[in-house]
């Protein structure tokens, strides 16, 4: 099957339905430097759809509705220090399900968002840079 999208698109995005999508926009902004490229609102002011970038990768999310409920996801991050942004996640209102720790891959900690998104946080260690 032929990719259909400019090289500047990732092949797979993942797309949230969230409860309260602008609260989350603002949690992603704070915790993971996330930039706004896209927000188009529904006439009740609800994000329809949004669009944000964490360093190199795309993230897109709406609002919840009766049509469409909440679809969480659980996601794998690469950040340089797993202990600052566990710290910060948690100062935004997130709840650690694992602590950061030395792990083969690099040091790694858990914390599920006030959203309901899993956030798997890992930074390398000197032994697997």
């Amino acid at each position: 099957m032929e990719n259909t999208h400019s090289s500047a698109d990732q092949t797979i995005v993942p797309y949230l339905i969230l409860k309260d999508a602008a609260a989350f926009a603002s949690f992603v902004s704070a915790v993971f430097s996330a930039t706004e490229n896209i927000r188009t609102l529904r006439d009740d002011q609800t994000i329809m759809h949004c669009e944000v970038l964490i360093g190199n990768s795309k993230l897109m999310f709406a609002e919840s509705t009766n049509e469409y409920p909440v679809q969480n996801a659980g996601m794998f991050i690469n950040v340089s220090s797993c202990d600052e942004l566990h710290q910060l996640a948690i100062a935004n209102g997130s709840r650690s399900i694992l602590e950061p720790e030395t792990q083969p891959f690099g040091r790694s900690s858990g914390v599920v968002d006030p959203f309901g998104n899993t956030w798997w946080i890992t930074s390398p260690t000197s032994e697997n840079q």
